[in-house]
């Protein structure tokens, strides 16, 4: 330390101290923040609103429509540049602030790096209560950035200037962490955002911080490696951990050089190419036939950088060989020891080149290799027929094969919740590793527009396609503003099935027969068992600044698609699906959905007999970690 200061206002150290940090990956050297949002207001205008003003040459500033989008859009960008990179998001006191919270909980869940800052109340209080102040009678100290607590990976309320010294490196090591990342939330009062400190200058020279390729014990790769070589049916299930630790080659190489099949996640589509012959695609709730067929016998898992969540293990019934047992990859020690497995707690990059390292004589074997390309060929053609098929209104299926016969192998397709995620998981041909940016996690209902805007803002150089349901898109339509804004190209796909089709789905799992899942109006009897609302729903986007259009059919969806290829702008293309039609479940793919047990609606009783005929495929998978002596 020099003895030098800077006099800075809290909310000016803060964005200077922003522009100055780098992240190192592999020896490619970034910079960290690649912009704040923020919506001002009386929270925040004299603090860090003002800082950016003041560094906006800098600091780019993106001027949002909805606080929860603009963590969202933030989320986006950052996953489709593989965390090495994220954006900061700034919000006013009170409700701007509580708008952040699904979207820091989806940040946080999906372990993606967002900076979230909101204004808070005074710290004086002698202005108490002030606007949009939640009062309590056992604390004042207590407000309602409370809220963050439990979906942030680290939480800090700057009541003084100088706290910012301790606190800003503390963020960055949590944003910056492959392992703890995702949302972090610095609560900023009103008053204390404008007050002035001598800072060390140190605090705001250039920080190079190297995320680490942290390898995994020794002795438990060795281990994993003889628990390889003893398995007869191995299987990979690859999550977003692959992508994030830019391990798609050393995967392929793995897959190839020792012939174990890569079934994927989510987070993991496109970790390997769905015309690699050990490709299965995805396994679990929106499994292929192949991956789950093969993952019912697997005698060992592989899972690499994944939470291993309900929806890929198909609430634990996937996985019936009873002698099943598993090694996890992860950076996450809660992860790598799920599910009584071998933990190599480590980056997956690094780990799996050390454990092929060990590998040198074992293979698969050829016949399991000719199953598992069998498996990848029959899919494939299913995939084709489920894309051709041609049914009147469009079937799902094949609006998402036209626009997947558009695209090219490096644009990106972006979508959240509803049905359209689990159908892509399920047909979706990823030609190029970062193609599919889907977020499941937090599966949360208005990501799907702003996520798309992040990633078009993180790869302007690719096309971004969005495909967004109704119900998703009357949720948030703002953002769609925010294209217009920034003179941005997305091409928006809007799919009205006039209702809640996924969760219909699911309602008609437990015997609801989709009760209120339509969007009908309401009639006389109380119920929404009247006609279909029709909404006029492209005049939304059209009022919004889009160029829209209105399709019927593959032809005309293709040439809508053609055309909004084209242009230079953002375009939105509607078409009309059927509520009742969906991709079906392969293999026996169950999702536990709890039924009552006792009901006096129609179907009930009945759903609930075939949930008790499922129950027992699920299970603790809890298999010793040491093989029998």
């Amino acid at each position: 330390m020099t003895g030098e200061t800077i006099r800075l206002t809290l909310g000016q150290a803060i964005v200077k101290f922003m522009i100055n940090q780098y992240v190192e990956v592999d020896g490619i050297e970034t910079r960290f923040f690649a912009g704040l949002w923020g919506i001002f207001g009386h929270g925040n205008i004299g603090g860090v609103a003002q800082a950016s003003q003041q560094y906006a040459d800098d600091m780019p500033y993106y001027l949002g429509r909805n606080e929860q989008s603009m963590v969202h859009t933030a989320v986006g960008f950052s996953k489709m540049k593989n965390r090495t990179q994220c954006m900061a998001v700034l919000s006013s006191i009170g409700p701007g602030a509580t708008n952040m919270v699904t979207a820091a909980a989806t940040a946080t869940i999906n372990r993606v790096p967002v900076l979230i800052m909101a204004g808070d109340t005074f710290s004086e209080r002698v202005q108490a209560p002030v606007l949009q102040q939640l009062e309590s009678e056992y604390s004042q100290e207590a407000s309602v950035n409370d809220a963050f607590r439990p979906v942030v990976r680290y939480f800090d309320r700057l009541t003084r200037p100088e706290q910012a010294i301790t606190a800003l490196p503390e963020a960055m090591r949590v944003l910056t962490s492959p392992a703890d990342t995702g949302a972090v939330f610095l609560g900023i009062p009103q008053d204390v955002g404008t007050f002035a400190h001598d800072f060390p200058v140190e605090l705001f020279h250039k920080r190079v911080w190297t995320i680490p390729r942290n390898r995994a014990d020794k002795a438990l790769i060795e281990r994993a490696a003889e628990w390889l070589k003893q398995a007869k049916r191995p299987l990979i299930l690859a999550g977003g951990g692959v992508r994030y630790s830019q391990a798609e080659g050393v995967l392929r190489d793995f897959a190839a050089k020792t012939g174990v099949p890569v079934a994927e996640t989510h987070a993991g589509k496109g970790s390997l190419l769905y015309d690699d012959p050990l490709s299965l695609g995805a396994a679990g709730v929106a499994g292929t036939k192949g991956a789950n067929e093969v993952a019912s016998e697997a005698d060992l898992v592989v899972s690499i950088g994944t939470r291993l969540t309900d929806f890929s293990t198909g609430s634990k019934s996937i996985f019936a060989n009873p002698n099943v047992r598993f090694i996890n990859i992860n950076t996450f020690e809660l992860d790598s020891y799920k599910h009584a497995a071998i933990p190599l707690t480590g980056d997956a990059k690094a780990t799996l080149e050390d454990l092929l390292s060990l590998l040198a004589d074992f293979d698969t074997g050829d016949a399991y290799r000719k199953e598992m390309a069998d498996h990848n060929a029959w899919w494939d053609a299913e995939v084709q027929r489920l894309y051709q098929m041609d049914l009147e209104p469009i079937a799902q299926s094949a609006v998402i094969g036209t626009v997947e016969a558009s695209t090219d192998p490096q644009d990106v397709i972006v979508t959240s919740a509803g049905s359209l995620p689990g159908d892509l998981q399920k047909v979706w041909r990823c030609r190029e590793t970062l193609s599919y940016q889907v977020e499941y996690g937090n599966s949360v209902m208005g990501y799907e527009i702003p996520g798309a805007i992040g990633a078009k803002m993180a790869a302007p150089d690719r096309e971004v396609y969005c495909m967004v349901g109704d119900g998703t898109f009357m949720m948030n339509p703002a953002d769609l503003a925010l294209v217009t804004q920034e003179r941005m190209k997305v091409i928006f796909v809007l799919v009205d099935n006039q209702g809640f089709s996924s969760v219909g789905r699911v309602s008609e799992q437990v015997g609801s027969e989709g009760y209120g899942c339509h969007y009908r109006y309401r009639t006389q009897s109380g119920r929404y068992d009247g006609e279909p609302i029709v909404l006029d729903l492209p005049k939304v986007a059209q009022g919004l600044g889009l160029d829209t259009i209105e399709v019927e059919s593959r032809e005309e969806l293709a040439a809508a698609l053609d055309k909004a290829r084209a242009s230079s702008a953002s375009s939105l293309i509607y078409v009309r699906t059927d509520w009742h039609e969906r991709i079906p479940g392969y293999s026996s793919s169950w999702w536990d959905m709890a039924t009552a047990q006792i009901a006096e609606t129609p179907g009930t009783q009945e759903a609930r007999e075939d949930y008790l005929k499922n129950k027992p495929r699920q299970r603790y998978l809890m298999l010793r970690s040491e093989p029998d002596a």
